[in-house]
């Protein structure tokens, strides 16, 4: 694995120059569940904003869903900062290099804190990522999907017994970089695997069934009309999500679960007529969990938001202020697309 590392393995990821553990850990966040080519420019404007572990504890919590937003999972971004003011409150405002303590900090779980004390201090710990369980699963011929307590405890016992005594920080990313290219969910490179001479699935011809799926099961559907509003200053009224839930403390647009909902939102906030509303395409986005299909209604302009002031959970948001807030990225789209269509309409 090494000797493949050296000459086919990643060497210029941003994490890597300088790899301390805030970088490191950073990186391993934003990793979870998104791919690099998507994290980088993510975590290039992150850490030039937020250089350093104090940079980020002190930080508001919307400016840090502002330069997540758009990367998704936004609950990795809340646990970042909720775990920034820990280790600033308990640790003198470096992240812990014990792996207990790191443990017990929001959004570092066992493999990540592994890939942390790994990656930052060369200690010997391992990793268990999505790549690491596909490669481990192939390798020793694993069967049963990886999610299941049962596997998931084989192969972190083959993770442990595979740790090399040294070079633990290259070990640790020619695992995933192994994964990533080579070992990969769908027509995986074996001619090219430095693994292939002792790989169970590839000796049995089983790569395409290994590891074992997730089980599937429909998605359930649900609904959301969304109110798109503008005050007489051109501004969007933006509202702040629930503290916890899908979106959770992101700025998105009024949300009601109906129709009839919608109306009596608008006509408790706004002096306006709510069937003057304009009903624009549906858009569709999909979760973990359940399909989400929403229904914007436009107002070219309120005839009077009085009834709506700022406050801590609605704001007027001009389209230059956009960027500096956390908004999901497909509300995000849906904004832009309504201020570049009237400023064209304008032009």
């Amino acid at each position: 694995m090494l000797d493949w590392f050296d000459v086919h393995g990643r060497h210029d990821l941003p994490w890597q120059h300088p790899r301390t553990p805030y970088r490191v850990w950073l990186s391993e966040i934003m990793l979870q569940q998104t791919q690099v080519r998507v994290v980088v420019p993510y975590f290039e404007r992150f850490v030039a904003s937020l250089p350093s572990v104090a940079a980020l504890a002190a930080a508001p919590l919307d400016a840090v869903l502002g330069l997540w937003s758009g990367l998704g999972y936004y609950a990795r971004a809340r646990n970042l900062h909720a775990a920034a003011r820990a280790c600033v409150g308990l640790h003198g405002g470096d992240l812990p290099r014990d792996f207990d303590a790191l443990l017990a900090l929001p959004g570092i779980g066992r493999s990540t804190a592994g890939a942390i004390l790994a990656q930052a201090w060369g200690d010997r710990f391992a990793i268990l990522d999505g790549n690491v369980r596909r490669v481990l699963a192939r390798y020793h011929g694993v069967e049963g999907w990886p999610g299941q307590p049962a596997v998931q405890k084989r192969l972190w016992e083959f993770a442990q017994q595979h740790l090399p005594a040294s070079r633990l920080a290259d070990y640790t990313q020619a695992q995933m970089d192994l994964g990533a290219t080579v070992c990969t969910r769908h027509a995986p490179a074996c001619s090219a695997c430095p693994l292939r001479p002792g790989c169970e699935a590839h000796a049995q011809g089983r790569t395409a069934e290994l590891p074992t799926p997730k089980p599937t099961r429909a998605l359930p559907t649900r609904e959301a009309v969304l109110l798109l509003m503008r005050d007489a200053e051109g501004r969007m009224l933006l509202q702040r999500r629930p503290p916890a839930g899908v979106w959770a403390q992101l700025w998105s647009l009024p949300e009601a679960a109906d129709e009839e909902a919608a109306r009596a939102w608008f006509e408790g906030h706004v002096d306006g007529d709510y069937a003057q509303a304009e009903a624009l395409d549906p858009v569709a986005h999909v979760f973990s969990h359940y399909r989400l299909t929403m229904h914007p209604r436009r107002w070219r302009a309120v005839a009077s938001a009085a009834a709506v002031r700022d406050n801590e959970d609605l704001r007027w948001v001009p389209r230059d202020a956009l960027a500096a807030l956390g908004i999901p990225a497909p509300v995000r789209t849906l904004v832009q697309a309504q201020f570049e269509s009237e400023q064209e309409q304008e032009t």
